[in-house]
């Protein structure tokens, strides 16, 4: 099969959106984005109960209509029922990629990416060590080159420090913002580092509030949420990079640099996360943070361009 284009099923979850659009960027198809809002009641009830997905799509979603795409990818338990709904429509012309698990209908998809700590074992099943994005390294030395000047007054080494906060198995709160602040400045005074930190959405007030008391007085920027988010220029400028514990996404993100990152543990957790820092730990990818600074080698880590060469084979043997 020779695939031309591709429908992104997208539900405005930048999280989980990116996941499918950094597929579709690598496999170097024309992208169409189509945007999925699931009415009521449907929305709340598992894929398997939307008897006709394409007629349960409210104001606001994209038309769902022919001539159907070469390839659909789709992430998110909302996108799973119009991914099986184009697939059928279209006679089952459509290579329909899956990422995460879709806890339904597995063989009705064409490739399903998982982590391996999903321990999701069938023979369509292409295994990740972390979660797909939209991240290249030409994106990151781009990021770079915007923001060197801005952050050239800080000392070497220079620490990314990437703060997640509260999501279903994690807590965050300003206590352990406090004492992660603390120990970052503590590594800044004994080793002259300088500090790069950004915030996420889910960080919080009194959590951000917390780090910028601990590091007052140290050489650092904290990003405010006003202008570009430095984020990759982070990435691309940084000698280690701190990450929260909570986000697959973040310290994935983070091994794509090739540099030491270091996963700060947060309260809670899952018999999943467990998994995944145990398996990211003993590939040598990440080590817990102490408040000391190592170095270490490792190839980078690379989930979405082997997930895109196996794609590609898998459609041009079909």
């Amino acid at each position: 099969m020779t695939a031309k284009n591709c429908w992104v099923l997208t539900l405005g979850v930048p999280g989980m959106d990116n996941q499918s659009l950094g597929l579709a960027q690598a496999l170097g198809l024309e992208i169409t984005q189509k945007r999925i809002v699931p009415t009521a009641p449907w929305k709340h009830l598992p894929p398997q109960f939307w008897f006709n997905p394409l007629k349960f799509l409210g104001e606001g979603s994209d038309a769902i209509v022919p001539p159907w795409p070469d390839v659909v990818i789709g992430t998110g338990r909302m996108t799973v029922a119009v991914a099986r709904a184009i697939k059928r429509a279209s006679g089952g012309k459509t290579f329909s990629v899956r990422i995460q698990d879709p806890r339904t209908a597995y063989d009705e998809f064409d490739v399903i990416v998982t982590p391996q700590h999903d321990d999701l074992d069938r023979p369509n099943v292409i295994h990740t060590m972390g979660g797909l994005h939209t991240i290249t390294p030409e994106r990151v030395r781009q990021a770079g080159e915007r923001f060197a000047a801005q952050f050239a007054h800080l000392p070497r080494p220079l620490v990314a420090v990437l703060v997640g906060g509260t999501n279903k198995c994690y807590r965050m709160t300003p206590e352990i913002g406090r004492q992660l602040g603390e120990r970052l400045a503590t590594l800044s005074r004994e080793t002259g580092a300088g500090i790069l930190l950004t915030p996420s959405r889910r960080t919080g007030a009194d959590v951000e509030a917390a780090l910028r008391m601990a590091l007052a007085g140290v050489p650092a920027y904290i990003w405010d949420g006003a202008g570009e988010n430095p984020y990759l220029a982070f990435l691309a400028l940084a000698d280690a990079i701190v990450t929260t514990a909570d986000s697959v996404n973040m310290v994935s993100e983070a091994c794509t640099t090739g540099k030491p990152v270091f996963v700060e543990e947060l309260e809670g957790g899952s018999r999943k996360f467990r998994r995944f820092h145990d398996a990211m730990r003993s590939g040598g990818y990440t080590r817990p943070f102490t408040g000391v600074l190592e170095s270490w080698d490792y190839t980078p880590l690379d989930d979405v361009g082997m997930v895109a060469r196996e794609v590609q084979k898998r459609l041009s043997d079909r």
